[in-house]
């Protein structure tokens, strides 16, 4: 009989193992995670002790495709509402926007407290603040070397690597014990245009005794170490020499690492690059006047001077890998570019990990770039991009650097929070001692004890949407979603002011749900369920617009459903003459 092997599924993590204890609120230190725990995006950490606040990140979060007209969303922090005077100051991690891009939105709100953050992030969101009229910020320039005490708190800092320069994780000091936040981080032993992350001081802080460390889950359902971006550099160079043709890269604006290698490796091998994308061509020029970027002359050069030189010389860096419509690669595959199509012969690499939800439309671009003659390189057939993210093997190094008494996976969806926490519990951390959190759930922690409370402020999403900010609700995206999957129809009655008597015939207008002239038939018979509705059976009572409106949006509703099976938005127009 041949033998089976079962596989034991890990049971749901339990959210509540404890009891909270009854210490006063005066000595127990809050942590709430407000962003960042049920999604890739939006993070947001809040940390409290009796009258003191200090923030980690402000970030954004980019919308999912069920979210029609939605530009982003931020952190909802009305919790904060009549606190401001207590927020000691905002911390940042580094200047990638799911870190900084609520920033304008909210700081303001915030009462405008200090912002501590890095020499290069400070120059990043100072860009990126001229977008907005409110350009006041209190922004305070800081080293991975500086202290801070903000209230009961005392904040230091340690380098850690990531893909853009001046990354740093945060050790917060409290009376309760050292909390300590990774930000976005990995270990690379030989990164491009900086220093390995300061092992040395991990183990100093871990030494001293970490009550709980709060780290980044983005890869940590893969296993070993993440690459050196050394070893992407190669590749590139062996790609750039191989290619008779031109090359288009593209990848995240803010991964300067790999924008830096493309330049370096031009101005070895003597070819041009063209730097196309609003934000990257920003990023590109902070780097170059901090000295992260070393550029020689004559390498770099206009889009429009990209047909003046041999394909084969040609390099253009740009964004869209991951598929954004309005993106420079997208709008040059779709011929939109108004200096540079797709050519037969050209090489397309995708430097970049695929975002959740973008598989599909990365999919679409992939086959008409095809289709029109270039070669396609991604990151499953050559190591053309190293991830910004620990994986499994990182995190096992960091847990025996710091040897935190808790674990708090951070930064991913639930998924990669539960591969995160598993990683710690193989490291021989307690279940019990591991916080697998929702967003706005209250951790506490006091004398040297922590637990999960069933307590949750508010985290639900903020959407900004054009120049509006949280006035689209949940609602109003609900009626987006309806018009996008069943349209609407507009049912407009005439009746007479006086009387309610239907004046003429209704008008029946049909937008996204059907074509009116193919379904004159359904058209006809709706238009004869209005009359009847709104036909008058008290003439002499005055006309009730609202609940012939509700009426009308009932029945019709009702109608449609059941002859076609889908649920239009319904928009009864009543107009007295």
């Amino acid at each position: 009989m041949k033998n089976t092997k079962t596989t034991k599924l890990r049971p749901r993590r339990k959210q509540h193992r404890r009891k909270p204890a009854r210490f006063s609120n005066r000595e127990k230190l809050k942590i709430m995670v407000v962003g960042g725990l049920e999604e890739v995006g939006r993070n947001c950490t809040l940390l409290e002790y009796g009258d003191d606040i200090i923030i980690i990140d402000i970030g954004l979060q980019f919308p999912e495709e069920d979210m029609p007209g939605i530009d982003y969303i931020i952190p909802n922090l009305s919790y904060l509402k009549g606190k401001e005077k207590n927020i000691r100051g905002i911390i940042i991690t580094h200047a990638h926007l799911d870190h900084i891009g609520g920033i304008p939105h909210l700081s303001p709100k915030l009462g405008n407290p200090p912002i501590f953050t890095t020499r290069f992030s400070s120059a990043v969101i100072k860009k990126r603040q001229e977008d907005f009229e409110n350009k006041r910020l209190n922004i305070k320039e800081i080293t991975k070397d500086d202290q801070l005490v903000l209230g009961k708190f005392r904040v230091e800092f340690y380098h850690i690597n990531h893909n853009i320069p001046e990354s740093l994780g945060i050790v917060v000091h409290t009376p309760q014990g050292t909390v300590v936040h990774t930000g976005d981080w990995k270990f690379d032993y030989t990164p491009v245009g900086g220093e390995p992350a300061d092992f040395s001081k991990l183990a100093k802080i871990g030494d001293k005794g970490v009550l709980a460390l709060l780290s980044d889950s983005t890869n940590s359902d893969k296993k070993g170490h993440q690459i050196s971006e050394s070893e992407i550099g190669v590749v590139f160079e062996k790609i750039i020499k191989a290619s008779s043709g031109r090359i288009i890269v593209g990848t995240f604006a803010s991964l300067l690492s790999r924008m830096r290698q493309v330049i370096e490796i031009a101005d070895k091998l003597g070819k041009k690059v063209a730097v196309d994308g609003f934000s990257m061509k920003s990023n590109l020029e902070i780097s170059r006047k901090m000295g992260y970027v070393k550029v020689k002359p004559g390498t770099l050069i206009d889009m429009k001077q990209v047909d003046d030189f041999p394909p084969e010389k040609v390099i253009i860096l740009c964004t869209g890998a991951q598929g954004e419509g309005k993106a420079v690669l997208m709008r040059i595959t779709n011929n939109e570019h108004r200096n540079v199509q797709i050519q037969p012969g050209d090489t397309i690499v995708f430097s970049s990990s695929i975002i959740p939800g973008n598989e599909r439309t990365i999919q679409r671009l992939k086959d008409t770039l095809v289709k029109k003659g270039a070669k396609i390189i991604h990151t499953d057939m050559m190591d053309v991009h190293a991830g910004g993210h620990a994986k499994a093997d990182d995190v096992k190094l960091m847990l025996l650097l710091l040897k935190p008494k808790y674990f708090v996976p951070i930064e991913g969806n639930r998924f990669l929070l539960e591969e995160n926490a598993a990683v710690a519990e193989s490291m021989g951390i307690p279940e019990k001692n591991i916080f697998v959190a929702d967003n706005g759930q209250v951790m506490e922690f006091a004398h040297n004890r922590g637990w999960l409370t069933n307590n949750h402020i508010k985290s639900d999403y903020v959407f900004v949407d054009g120049l509006g900010v949280g006035d689209v609700s949940q609602i109003v995206l609900r009626d987006r979603q309806m018009l996008a999957a069943d349209g609407m129809v507009v049912v407009i009655t005439l009746i007479d002011g006086k009387t309610g008597k239907l004046v003429g015939s209704p008008d029946i207008i049909s937008r996204g749900f059907v074509y009116l002239k193919e379904n004159k038939g359904l058209i006809e018979d709706t238009r004869k369920l209005v009359r009847k509705v709104a036909q008058d059976k008290d003439k002499k009572s005055a006309p009730d617009n609202m609940y012939l409106k509700n009426k009308l949006r009932d029945e019709v509703g009702a109608f449609l459903f059941k002859r076609t099976e889908r649920r239009p938005m319904i928009l009864p127009v009543v107009i007295e003459v």
